[in-house]
This record gives structure tokens, C-alpha cells and sequence, in this order.
């Protein structure tokens, strides 16, 4: 069967949605590679209509996008450095490989790691072959 017109456009506004992402928001990405899922990240230029801020950027943003492997390095040095440009009721989004990929992270780590950076982490959420867990810092009342 093939695909309504628009259906990209549904797609690219279902992991908008996914990710709790809003018309307007400022969203950066940290650790992008070729092994990423180019489609989360084109999906949510596409609902906001402008390109993902790179990782050198000094803007205050609402959300990041932090791509995370196993053998990337400190996962609480990650964060920390994910959390510099986040406004004060932003969100880091780690993505990280599903479980029985290579370089998912260990079981518990993302939790431990997150608590360690001063974060909690609110939702978790499949998208295609990456996990995703929203972590927002301590103290935050606004829970996606």
C-alpha cells in the first residue's frame, strides 16, 4: 500500500511528539555520527522547520539531542556537557542503541549516570533502533 501524501510530514510530527517537541522550541544535537538515525533528527527539522543547532553552539535551547554509545566515554562527563546550553526547563534527550545493539549501554547506567550529572530521568521511549530516556535536571516541575 503506498504511503498518503503527508505521511513524512506525520512521521517527522510523531517523533516531534515522541519527544515532547514544541513549535518554536530551540533543539541542539550533541554526537551525531553515521551510525545515528538520520530520520529522528531530519524528522524534527522537518516539525520545526529549521535546522538542529550543532554542538558548538553558545544558544540556550529547550531540548538536546544527545547521541550516546557505549565505547563514546564518561556518560556523566556527557551529560554534564549536554546540560551547559539547556535553558532552565529544558531537556536533554539521551539516545542511545537499543538493547542487543552495539554500543548499548549497560543496564542501569543511564539512571546512575543521570543522577551523578544532577538529572532525573522522566520518560523512555523506542525510536526505530536507538532508545530514547528524557532526562531533566533536579528539580524541574515540568515532566514530558
Amino acid at each position: 500500500m503506498a504511503d498518503a501524501p503527508g505521511a513524512v510530514k506525520q512521521g517527522a510530527q510523531d517523533y516531534a511528539q515522541l519527544l515532547g517537541i514544541e513549535s518554536g522550541q530551540t533543539v541542539q544535537e550533541i554526537g551525531w555520527d553515521d551510525d545515528c538515525d538520520s530520520l529522528i533528527s531530519e524528522s524534527v527539522e522537518e516539525f520545526l522547520g529549521e535546522e538542529l543547532l550543532d554542538e558548538d553552539t553558545d544558544e540556550l535551547c529547550d531540548v538536546v539531542l544527545l547521541w550516546w554509545r557505549e565505547d563514546d566515554g564518561d556518560l556523566v562527563d556527557g551529560l554534564v556537557d549536554a546540560i551547559r546550553s539547556l535553558a532552565e526547563n529544558g531537556r536533554v534527550w539521551l539516545l542511545s542503541p537499543g538493547i542487543g545493539k552495539s554500543g548499548a549501554l549497560a543496564p542501569g547506567a543511564i539512571s546512575e549516570s543521570a543522577q551523578l550529572a544532577g538529572l532525573v530521568q522522566t520518560k523512555a521511549e523506542r525510536l526505530g533502533e536507538w532508545q530514547g530516556s528524557c532526562l531533566v535536571q533536579r528539580g524541574t516541575k515540568k515532566v514530558v
